[in-house]
């Protein structure tokens, strides 16, 4: 099995993207001197790419990197890549989520269309790079729903589901049919 060096700082992101490609890559930890990449494209790749190649540079071992969009069909593709972001710099999942829903408060849940959009990416000590994306359709939900998950899970009903949100989920239900997982499949494909 190939062994990647994982780029994500985030705890809930690292566990995720652990499980989808168990089987087919060893996940490395980020190095813990490596400071915290500025994610300041403007493209979800451009932001994959920036903490893989980081990571790599800073290891000498190939590093697998993703970021993760929400685009809001009523919002304009709002919050996009911002989505992390999007009540400000340092704010919390909670923040995120009551920010989006005040902005879609006025708007029907049938107009409330969204989707999460992930590309991940594995960039080599000698430069070259897998890419792949995944994509979930979906509606934002007028209330929160459900208390598992991370991010907007609890706000974002998968249009391949029951209607329960990614937060009212267990993770192999999630997993089966999230952004993530979609393009930790295409990825685990691509590298095997």
């Amino acid at each position: 099995m190939i062994e990647l060096v994982c780029a994500s700082a985030n705890p809930d992101k690292v566990v995720e993207i652990a499980a989808l490609l168990e089987g087919v890559a060893v996940l490395l930890p980020r190095p813990p001197e490596v400071p915290d990449v500025v994610e300041d494209a403007d493209t979800l790749e451009g932001n994959a790419r920036l903490k893989a190649a980081a990571i790599c540079a800073a290891s000498g071992r190939p590093a697998v990197a993703d970021d993760t969009g929400l685009e809001v069909d009523a919002l304009g593709g709002a919050p996009g890549v911002y989505a992390a972001r999007y009540a400000g710099d340092g704010v919390t999942y909670a923040d995120n989520r009551e920010k989006l829903l005040a902005e879609l408060a006025d708007v029907p849940e049938r107009d409330r269309t969204a989707r999460f959009r992930t590309v991940a990416m594995v960039v080599r000590p000698d430069g070259s790079e897998t890419v792949v994306e995944g994509v979930c359709e979906g509606l934002i939900t007028l209330t929160e729903r459900g208390a598992r998950g991370f991010g907007y899970d609890a706000v974002f009903a998968p249009r391949d589901s029951d209607g329960r949100t990614f937060a009212e989920m267990s993770d192999a239900e999630k997993n089966a049919i999230s952004h993530r997982g979609r393009a930790f499949v295409a990825l685990a494909a691509a590298l095997g």
